[in-house]
Parts: structure tokens; sequence; C-alpha cells
């Protein structure tokens, strides 16, 4: 089965080159960097390194991610995303890939916590948002989850299914909540997370940024309902 990886970025110029060349060769069949409006030279530099580059200017996580998979070639039969700046590993996409090849999965979710993420790599704030996050899924959707982490492969068939509209913050949680209820086969399985390589994160880095994603991925567990 023909994996395809997505890397949504938003001026990542300073990571997005190595987070490339780390990729392990051969293991995805295209590589598509998800730019999502950056002013630097992210897409630039992902087109040199041979990626494919989608373009969404409009700012959301969910919407850079619908971007890419608009342009994401007929025969790629599982989708991984992976984030830009470094903090999750590549190599690691065979935990996440073989579950699917295996028929064993649908959804396959890495989870951060039970990875036991490097000191610093997550904050406070965003380790409580979290484990909320995941106690009111398991309150309102009965399924319990440890994480809402972004690094996560899902057979493409099943994702066409979920017909996701979240075009924020909600994305990754929505993915989830779906899967639940269109009845995938969903497992998580340890990755190491680490602090990214360089510049800050667009959205734990900033009180305001994170309060505000915060409230729409509450506010999606109960919308989803």
């Amino acid at each position: 089965m023909h994996a395809a990886l997505i890397i949504p970025a938003l001026n990542e110029q300073e990571c997005i080159a190595r987070t490339l060349a780390d990729l392990p060769r051969g293991m995805f069949r295209y590589v598509i960097v998800a730019d999502n409006g950056s002013t630097d030279q992210t897409a630039a530099i992902a087109r040199a390194h041979g990626a494919l580059v989608s373009s969404e200017p409009e700012r959301g996580y969910g919407a850079t991610c619908l971007a890419a998979l608009a342009i994401l070639p007929a025969d790629a039969e599982i989708v991984v995303f992976l984030q830009a700046d470094g903090s999750e590993d590549a190599a690691e996409a065979p935990r996440l890939l073989e579950p699917i090849r295996r028929d064993e999965a649908d959804l396959v979710l890495g989870s951060r916590p039970l990875g036991r993420p490097q000191p610093g790599a997550l904050l406070p704030h965003q380790c409580f948002g979290n484990w909320l996050a995941c106690k009111l899924v398991r309150l309102v959707h009965g399924h319990t989850y440890t994480d809402l982490g972004p690094f996560r492969a899902i057979r493409r068939t099943s994702l066409a299914a979920l017909d996701m509209r979240d075009r924020n913050y909600g994305w990754t949680i929505e993915m989830q909540i779906r899967a639940l209820q269109r009845g995938l086969r969903v497992r998580e399985v340890p990755v190491s997370y680490r602090p990214r390589r360089a510049g800050e994160n667009k959205v734990s880095g900033h009180l305001r940024s994170s309060l505000a994603a915060g409230w729409i991925i509450l506010s999606k567990v109960f919308s989803l309902r």
C-alpha cells in the first residue's frame, strides 16, 4: 500500500529542509508540504528538496490539510501527517503504517504520552489541555484516547468516509471523534516527541493562540456529539 506524507507548514524555513532530509528513503511514495500562506522561503525550500507543495492562504490547520488532500495522487492508499518542526521522528512512521497494512486498523494515532516525550517538548498547558480533551471525549463519546497528537496515519478510503470539515485547530479531534462514529478500527501507538528544532510554536508558544485552540477543540467535542 503506497503511503503519502503530508507536512503542514507555516513559516518553517528554519526547519523544513532538515525535516525533509531526515525522511527515511523509500518510505513514502509522495511527500506534500502543505504551505499555509508562508511569507518566508518554506515553499521554495520544500520544492528544492523534491516535495510537492500545496498552497492554502486561509490560516488554519484543517484548511491546509484539506488543500494538501486535494492534490493527493490517486494511487496513495495511506495518508500520514507529520509536523514540519522536527518534533516528531519520521523514522517511527512504520509503527503507524504497519497496523493498516496488516489490515488491523484504519486509523493509527501516535501517542506522545505513551512514548514519554523529552523534557520541555510539551508545555504544561499543552499537557493539561490534551488531558482535558481526552477526558471529555471519554465522557461524551465513550472512548479513551491518550492524545490528540498530529502524527497519525489513516487509510485513504477511511479518511474520505469521515467527511472532514474543520478548517482550524479542531481538525485532529474531529478526525478522532468521526472515526468512532463511523466505526473505524482505531489504534494508538507510542511515539517519541522532542522540542522543535528552531523558531517558536505557532500555537502553544502564545497564550492567546493556545486559549483559542483549546476553546475550538473542546467545543468540537460537544458539537460532534
